[in-house]
């Protein structure tokens, strides 16, 4: 609830603070005198529209502060002390102020907040109904949820299945790419790694083998030519081969004991010039041609070449490329079955949401006729005789196009509420609104909600007014006493010259003042003794329905 609002310097006002109490509270007071101001004042608190003209003539900025706590329970109505003595109430402060000559600032709890925050935290509080102002119920999303609370509408399984479900379709996006891309996918890490698999290779050095092959069986002519003239110089040839010298060398140094060492050396000399000669008689005698071979080699190698263009640039970092290949191959096929587990998963939980949203849908549109006659039937007790209102629920799925629609006057069509033009039949369309449902803001403000209507119309009004106030805390601004004296607290906003200027005041009436301030508003006159008559009558009978109520 709103429990205390201070305004500085905003209009006609210089600096009044106001303290406020559960129940209802009238503001009254003459035409001009300031009760609009006081509107304009929480307004601004909500995030309104804030014009530099506000600002009081001569101030270089108007201030706004209120105050809301916890209400101290539903059954309050009456009250007279605040709900503010309880240390676990929550406490929340809002501040508006409005430059002269710049921008406006705004605070939450004493930190400086964006306009928006203010609206943000300001639409939780309090909903404000007048000429200009129209909050909450105005939106279809409000409306969506009030219908749901009116109609106790159990949205649990809703949500619990469209939770389900997005989870199942993040889980599934998060997985890659559609059924097509990772079949694609596969395809290609397969067909690689097939590719590779298919060429055999041996290790890393087969290419350098086979390299010296394919050189040696391209020239091996050439090859055998030098051998046999290598093997003949050493071995073969028809005088004085080497080794037949290495063997004239061995006799010569025979039988000397002193020179045994070098015949030894000699002799292993001749060793491996015999081994040397039989390696070239091999070369000679089986190093043949062979083309089919080279054709084999240079074809393999051909394949290695085609493969570490591809995948590497060594034998090493193909067969790299085909484990890696083959891991993300698993990966994908791993996704893929899951994938396929939560394409089910997702057809069974459409199916369950379906099911939700037929319920939802099936319930919204079975309460929505039975909110809309409640409303209508309270409407025509509120000076709108003629009123037509119908709650109308489009939409697939769970049918979340909730509208609210009001035909104020005969002839004229159903329309949305946020087209209704007239301040006074929308206020009252919100009040029977509010009256209908059990949820609301902790502060309701009506103004203009008696504009046009009087007598029996009025005390209709009133009535509704405080019974309103045995939920919320309810603040009017009204010019009928049959209104005012249905309230539970009331206040009177003066306007009197000091030094030379306009200053709006605003007092707390008792018992005695409200019949003096209902005599003015009923006949012009606060001494007239007939119109305090009425004005006492007035407080009895609202006194006397409240205690009904009440019980």
């Amino acid at each position: 609830m709103l429990e205390e609002l201070r305004v500085r310097n905003l209009g006609v006002i210089d600096d009044v603070t106001v303290t406020f109490h559960p129940g209802m509270t009238a503001l009254t007071g003459e035409t001009g005198a300031g009760k609009t101001l006081l509107i304009e004042a929480l307004s601004l608190l909500l995030g309104g529209r804030a014009d530099p003209t506000m600002v009081r003539a001569g101030s270089a900025d108007a201030t706004v502060e209120g105050r809301f706590v916890a209400a101290a329970g539903p059954d309050h109505a009456g009250g007279g002390g605040g709900g503010g003595d309880d240390p676990d109430d929550s406490e929340i402060t809002l501040s508006r102020s409005v430059v002269a000559g710049g921008r406006s600032k705004a605070w939450v709890n004493g930190r400086m907040t964006p306009i928006t925050g203010l609206t943000e935290t300001g639409s939780a509080l309090v909903e404000l109904h007048g000429q200009h102002q129209h909050r909450s119920l105005i939106h279809t999303s409000a409306q969506r949820q009030a219908l749901d609370g009116y109609g106790q509408i159990d949205l649990s399984k809703l949500q619990l299945t469209r939770s389900r479900l997005r989870s199942l379709t993040d889980e599934s996006a998060s997985l890659g790419g559609e059924v097509a891309q990772r079949a694609r996918e596969m395809d290609v890490l397969r067909y690689q790694i097939d590719e590779i698999e298919s060429a055999c290779i041996e290790d890393d050095a087969e290419d350098s083998r086979l390299e010296l092959e394919e050189d040696r069986l391209a020239a091996a002519s050439a090859y055998r030519e030098a051998a046999a003239e290598a093997l003949e110089a050493l071995a073969e040839a028809p005088v004085g081969s080497a080794l037949d010298r290495m063997a004239e060398a061995s006799g010569a140094l025979a039988g000397r004991l002193p020179l045994a060492a070098l015949e030894a050396r000699v002799r292993a000399s001749m060793a491996d010039l015999s081994d040397l000669s039989t390696d070239l008689r091999d070369v000679v005698e089986t190093w043949e041609d062979n083309p089919e071979r080279l054709t084999e080699i240079r074809s393999r190698r051909q394949l290695f070449h085609e493969l570490e263009r591809k995948y590497g640039s060594t034998l090493g970092q193909v067969v790299a490329f085909a484990d890696e290949a083959r891991r993300q191959l698993s990966m994908v096929e791993v996704r893929e079955a899951r994938a396929r587990e939560l394409d089910a998963e997702i057809a069974v939980a459409q199916q369950d949401m379906a099911a939700a949203d037929a319920l939802v849908a099936a319930a919204r549109r079975a309460a929505a006729p039975s909110l809309a006659a409640e409303i209508q039937t309270t409407l025509r007790t509120l000076a709108m005789p003629s009123a037509r209102f119908d709650v109308s629920v489009e939409g697939d799925g769970p049918a979340d196009q909730v509208s609210f629609l009001l035909s104020a006057n005969p002839g004229e069509p159903l329309l949305a509420l946020a087209k209704v033009a007239s301040g006074g039949e929308l206020a009252r369309t919100m009040l029977a609104v509010r009256l209908a449902l059990t949820g609301a803001p902790g502060v309701l403000i009506f103004d203009e909600v008696d504009a046009g209507i009087g007598g029996s119309a009025a005390t209709a009004v009133g009535a509704a007014l405080s019974a309103l106030g045995q939920r919320s805390q309810v603040l009017v601004v009204t010019h009928l006493a049959q209104v005012a004296a249905q309230a539970d607290h009331q206040l009177a906003v003066l306007k009197s010259e000091q030094a030379g200027r306009t200053v709006s005041e605003v007092s707390v009436l008792g018992a005695e003042d409200r019949v003096v301030e209902l005599s003015r508003m009923l006949s012009g006159s606060p001494n007239s003794e007939t119109a305090r008559i009425h004005a006492r009558e007035l407080l009895s009978g609202a006194a006397n329905a409240g205690a009904t109520t009440r019980r």
